[in-house]
């Protein structure tokens, strides 16, 4: 028995999965807002709820907005800011009494779709959630990739590659990290909103913006056209460095139909990638892909003991 947990700011959920991957039970309660203990006890009682439910022991698997940092071995980087600086691993560990382990949640959407989604069967696979933020995750050989400092596929803070348009030189917009003209101060759904607005006075949501583009509005057309081409370059800068076998989009943006005709032509026109376009495709899992990955970070030791996926 697996149990998998998304952490995030308003709600923690734990999806308990059979040895298939078949889902048994799923439940979700609201996040404390009060203080990290509070998360802990949530964290511990919905485990041992669902354990009473189903009448078995299982391994505990989270996804959070954030990363366990190797040196200090506490919560950095995380958009709930209630975590940093707490060793979340070893804390849920004591009051569980087992081992449990805590990954990036943009790393359990890959591990996800690396394990029975969108990217199965694949060996490199690289997973990007693009909504209100940009960011990515690795899986090789059917195992995360977090890296010596846990970012790895954390692309959405690297610089807009071979920045082409005067607005993308003179006019690039400052990153919540602090730093100008990252991927995702270009890419994200708030950025072509705002930019969209900057351009035209109007403003709209995203949905609305695809779709004044498809009825052929010029102004929406041009800013949809600009946002392809940015962020085929965003992804062709990866496949030069990791050359993944499919890139799976997740996230909000991910809705967008036009993303999997206009991206791969144009990653394989910036990528050296002389033998085709890289194969970019939509998740298999959804919104779900998250809490799956965590469950499934207990199913590494079978793929590293080389026993069937």
């Amino acid at each position: 028995m697996r149990f998998g947990i998304d952490l995030g700011g308003t709600k923690i959920e734990i999806l308990a999965l059979g040895d298939r991957g078949n889902e048994l039970l799923r439940h979700r309660v609201p996040t404390p807002r009060d203080h990290y203990d509070g998360i802990v006890r949530a964290i511990r009682d919905l485990v041992y709820d669902t354990e009473a439910k189903l009448g078995c022991r299982g391994s505990v698997g989270i996804a959070i907005p954030g990363a366990i940092s190797r040196k200090t071995g506490f919560v950095k980087n995380a958009n709930s800011t209630r975590l940093i600086g707490h060793p979340l691993d070893r804390d849920l560990a004591s009051a569980l009494h087992r081992e449990v382990r805590v990954e990036n949640d943009a790393n359990c959407f890959a591990l996800s779709e690396a394990a029975d989604g969108g990217g199965a069967g694949c060996d490199i696979v690289f997973g990007i959630i693009a909504g209100t933020g940009v960011g990515g995750g690795i899986c090789v050989g059917g195992r995360v990739l977090a890296g010596a400092h846990g970012i790895a596929g954390e692309w959405g803070h690297n610089p807009l590659p071979a920045p082409r348009f005067r607005q993308e030189i003179e006019e690039a917009p400052r990153c919540y990290c602090g730093r100008l003209g990252c991927v995702e101060s270009w890419c994200s759904g708030p950025s072509l909103v705002s930019l969209h607005e900057k351009r035209t006075g109007r403003r709209l949501a995203v949905q609305e913006i695809v779709e004044a583009a498809r009825r052929g509005d010029g102004p929406a057309a041009a800013e949809m056209e600009a946002f392809y081409d940015r962020f085929a370059r965003s992804i062709a800068a990866v496949v030069g460095i990791l050359d993944p076998d499919v890139v799976v989009m997740g996230g909000g943006l991910s809705n967008i139909a036009e993303l999997y005709t206009e991206l791969p032509p144009r990653v394989e026109r910036y990528a050296f990638t002389p033998e085709g376009p890289t194969n970019i495709v939509k998740n298999v899992h959804g919104d779900s892909s998250g809490v799956r990955g965590a469950a499934w970070l207990w199913r590494e030791d079978e793929v590293a003991a080389g026993l069937p996926k």
